[in-house]
Order: C-alpha cells, then sequence, then structure tokens
C-alpha cells in the first residue's frame, strides 16, 4: 500500500533520512555548547540560562517555524543586546523582556514583516555571511591564547579528522567513514586521547557550571507595573529586532543552500513562540545561528528532525551525560568551529570582489567591516541595507535624461527616467528656459514617471518658470499613477 499524501509530506518535512537527521543534529549539537556557553558569558547569566533556552528554542522552532533544518539558540547578538538589562535589573527582567520580545516577534509574524528580508540585497547577504564567519573563527582564538603543545598538536589532529576522514572514505570507498560525520568522531578520539593519556586540556567543565537538572516553568518573578515595562519595553524591541533579522537571513542561507523556499513571516511568528517558552523556563531569548544551521546541512540535516534532536541531544548531554560532556577537551569542540567558519565563509566572493561593479563589493565590505567592529550582526547588515539604498538612489536618480529641441517654433522637451527626490533638482537644472523664452513649450513625459511630492514640485516649478517667461506650456504623456498623484497634490 502507497503512504498517504499527508505521510509523505510529513516525511519530506521532518526526516528525509532519519540516521542523518539525527547525526547532523548531533553535530549541531557540538558546535552549540561552546558557542552558548560563551554567549551567556557575554550576557551575564549562568550557562545553564544560555543551555536551557537552547533545549526549548530547538524544540518548539523545529514544530512551529517555517524552515526545516535551521537551527536556532541562544545566540551572541541577542547576548550583547541584552547584557545591559541583566547588568542593571538581573536575570529576572531579562526573562520578563524575552517573554515581551517573543510576543512582538509574533505580532511581526503576523504582520508579514518577515518579507523585509527582500529588502536585503545579495552583497549585503554575503557580507553578513562572511562577517559572521569571521566572528565564529574569531571567538575561538581566546581558547588558543597562550595554549601549550598538547593543544596546538590535539587541534591538527581534530582537523585532520573532520577534513581527512570523507576524503579517505570517498577513496578507499569506505562507507563506515562518510555514514557517521567526522566531527563526531573526532570529539570522541580526542575525549578518549586526553583521558588516557591525561592531557592537560581545557575540558567542558572548565567553562562553567554545566546544568545538573531539567528546566522548570515559572513566571518572571518581578512586579507588574508601567514602571516594569518602561524598563523592559526598549531592551525587549532590540531582542525582538536583532532575532528577527537574524533569524529570517539565516533562513535564506540555508534556503539557498538546500535550493528550497521558506515562510520568513512564519518563521518569525515560530521564533517569538519560542523565545517565550525559553523565558517561562528561566532561558534567555535567541534566534537563528548561522554557523551551526550550515554544519547541520553540510552533514546531511535536511528535516525538523534534526533540528529537534540538536536541543534533546543538547539537554541529554548536559543533565545524564554530564560527567562524560565535562571530559570533552574544548579544543575537540573548537576544531568543529573551525570548520563551520571554514564552511560558513563565500570563499567565492574574494574573487568577485574585482569582477563584480564596485557598488555591490563596497556593501558587502562595508557590512563586514560594521559587523566586526561591532560584533554586532543587526549593525552591519542595516548599514549595508542602508548603503545599498543610497547607491540604489544615486543610480537611478543618474538615469534621468531631459533633450529639448525645436520643432516649427515649437520648443519641445522630452523626460525619460525616474522622477523623486534624488533626481528632481536635476529636473529643474535640465530646462533651458531663457532659451525657449516667448515660444510655446511642450513637454512630453511618456517616458518618465514621477513618484512623490518632490518631484510633482519639481515640475510644477519648471512650468512656473516657463510660463513667467512667456510660454505657454503643453504638458503631454503623463501616466494615470503620476496624473492622480498630480491631481491629489492639487498641482
Amino acid at each position: 500500500m502507497n503512504p498517504s499524501p499527508l505521510l509523505t509530506r510529513l516525511r519530506a518535512e521532518w526526516a528525509p533520512s532519519v540516521p542523518r537527521e539525527l547525526l547532523a543534529g548531533a553535530v549541531a549539537t557540538f558546535a552549540l555548547i561552546p558557542e552558548v556557553i560563551a554567549f551567556s558569558f557575554v550576557a551575564g547569566v549562568d550557562p545553564a540560562v544560555g543551555l536551557y533556552a537552547s533545549f526549548i528554542i530547538s524544540i518548539v522552532i523545529a514544530v512551529f517555524g517555517a524552515r526545516p533544518a535551521m537551527i536556532s539558540a541562544a545566540a551572541g547578538s541577542v547576548a550583547l543586546v541584552a547584557a545591559p538589562l541583566v547588568a542593571s535589573h538581573g536575570l529576572q527582567y531579562l526573562l520578563a523582556a524575552g517573554l515581551l520580545a517573543g510576543a512582538m516577534q509574533i505580532v511581526f509574524g503576523l504582520c508579514k514583516m518577515g518579507s523585509l528580508v527582500r529588502f536585503v540585497s545579495s552583497s549585503v547577504r554575503t557580507g553578513f555571511v562572511n562577517a559572521l564567519a569571521i566572528l565564529i573563527f574569531s571567538a575561538q582564538l581566546p581558547h588558543l591564547h597562550g595554549a601549550n603543545t598538547a593543544t596546538w598538536i590535539m587541534l591538527a589532529l581534530g582537523l585532520a579528522l573532520i577534513y581527512g576522514l570523507p576524503w579517505l572514505g570517498q577513496r578507499l570507498q569506505l562507507k563506515a567513514l562518510t555514514a557517521i560525520p567526522s566531527p563526531l568522531i573526532c570529539v570522541l578520539l580526542l575525549t578518549l586521547l586526553s583521558s588516557f593519556m591525561g592531557l592537560p586540556l581545557k575540558t567542558v567543565a572548565d567553562l562553567g557550571q554545566l546544568p545538573d537538572s531539567l528546566p522548570l516553568f515559572a513566571l518572571p518573578e518581578i512586579p507588574a507595573s508601567l514602571e516594569t515595562l518602561r524598563i523592559i519595553a526598549l531592551p525587549a524591541l532590540a531582542i525582538a529586532m536583532v532575532g528577527l533579522l537574524e533569524s529570517v537571513l539565516t533562513a535564506a542561507v540555508i534556503d539557498d543552500l538546500t535550493g528550497t523556499p521558506s515562510n520568513k513571516s512564519r518563521e518569525c511568528s515560530g521564533l517569538g513562540m519560542a523565545n517565550v517558552a525559553a523565558s517561562l523556563f528561566g532561558g534567555i531569548a535567541g534566534c537563528g545561528m548561522i554557523g551551526q544551521a550550515v554544519g547541520n546541512v553540510k552533514y546531511g540535516g535536511r528535516g525538523r528532525l534534526s533540528t529537534l534532536f540538536a536541543g534533546v541531544f543538547l539537554l541529554i548531554l548536559m543533565v545524564a551525560l554530564k560527567p562524560w560532556v565535562s571530559q570533552v577537551p574544548v579544543i575537540a569542540m573548537v576544531a568543529i568551529m573551525v570548520m563551520v567558519s571554514i564552511s560558513t565563509f563565500d570563499w567565492k566572493s574574494l574573487g568577485n570582489l574585482v569582477r563584480y561593479p564596485h557598488l555591490s563589493s563596497s556593501v558587502m565590505l562595508v557590512t563586514v567591516v560594521i559587523t566586526i567592529a561591532t560584533h554586532n550582526l543587526a549593525m552591519g547588515v542595516i548599514a549595508g541595507v542602508l548603503l545599498s539604498g543610497v547607491f540604489f538612489t544615486f543610480k537611478v536618480a543618474n538615469m534621468l535624461e531631459v533633450q529639448g529641441h525645436v520643432h516649427q517654433d515649437t520648443y519641445i522637451w522630452t523626460v525619460t527616467g525616474q522622477v523623486f527626490f534624488a533626481s528632481a533638482d536635476a529636473l529643474i537644472e535640465a530646462f533651458d528656459v531663457l532659451a525657449a523664452a516667448g515660444k510655446p513649450v511642450r513637454i512630453d513625459v511618456s517616458a518618465a514617471h514621477f513618484w512623490d511630492i518632490t518631484a510633482v514640485g519639481a515640475l510644477d516649478k519648471v512650468m512656473e518658470r516657463l510660463r513667467q517667461h512667456g510660454c505657454s506650456v503643453e504638458l503631454i504623456g503623463l501616466d494615470d499613477s503620476s496624473q492622480r498623484l498630480i491631481e491629489r497634490l492639487k498641482v
């Protein structure tokens, strides 16, 4: 009997291949642990707060999110925004801000704000990806500062295992070496080696106190008052916007990697539900994690099961397998994150700097530089989007063309292009009013479009000047949209 269409769709969405989903999710989990712990310290909270949040967010986003195979958890960009609130008012106010931020994200999703990703150009997306890859790599450097010889040797061995095992498996046609993701083998072997040889390596236990129980449901312990709302409103809005921006861009990157679309507005609402749930269980708000998501996809994750298992496996490791996880050398996860940063970086973009238009390359570089300088992905993307808008406006404004000639004693001007606030002055300057003085004038705008009040004002000013110099003015070719705008403004 053939499976029903519903079962076929659910399997394709959740688990095209169960073993690959579970293994890819496990890789994402090991990539999450050091990052989440580090981001917890950035936010000024215990590692358990970030780890609990990552567990809850992964489960909720797997069910309610729009992008299968995307990993969401406690993220650095949100931690940066949250840190001042924690420093000034404590964890409970952060949990309340996370609740409010999640509610805002749900509303943003219902208002279809996820579609705003369409205004992010490919140059900004490339800059976003490259900047994040650099930040992921730079985040590993503190683990290597002042490292001993054993640490460097284990890092080299870890990278050799991660990159060498798949190559060796393909070369010798050994399915055993390609069936299991090499990062998992790297973690296992480096942990066994460091334990048996007693190597002086920093372990996960050295990063901070790990949780030893399941998260518990509880409302934030803060007074319900307008003063509380005043304190958390702006931080909540910042968390909501940063999380929304990073998640929809991460979803767009995964769309490109998998060749499948996703509903960005649904992703916003799903993230909001996840952040509400995380806050109610004592966790910090989070968003999409592009490095971990890329790693998940790289090792076969295509469905929601990989996202779900990444969260479940994280809790299993932190609680049930805490003694073993505590002994995992940090350098093993550093090797994984170095691999993730290399995989995330768009290496083709370096060659495209020369081949692509200079303006596009400039937008990409500005996005990278500002993101790295501020350690804030949202700031870099916003700067890139604004710069893209300025360059686009400048380019369109320069496409305006006004040509004039005399035909049977009538001075005819033909306007071609887009007339708006940036090209309005150019329109006025293009008319040689003195040359047409005393002659009948015809202005043909059939190849032009007037977009705003400034454009209509510029046209009105040109016609008024011509009339002041004794010209009878005829305007022809005005399209319906421009005509309605002029009539509405009573020009």
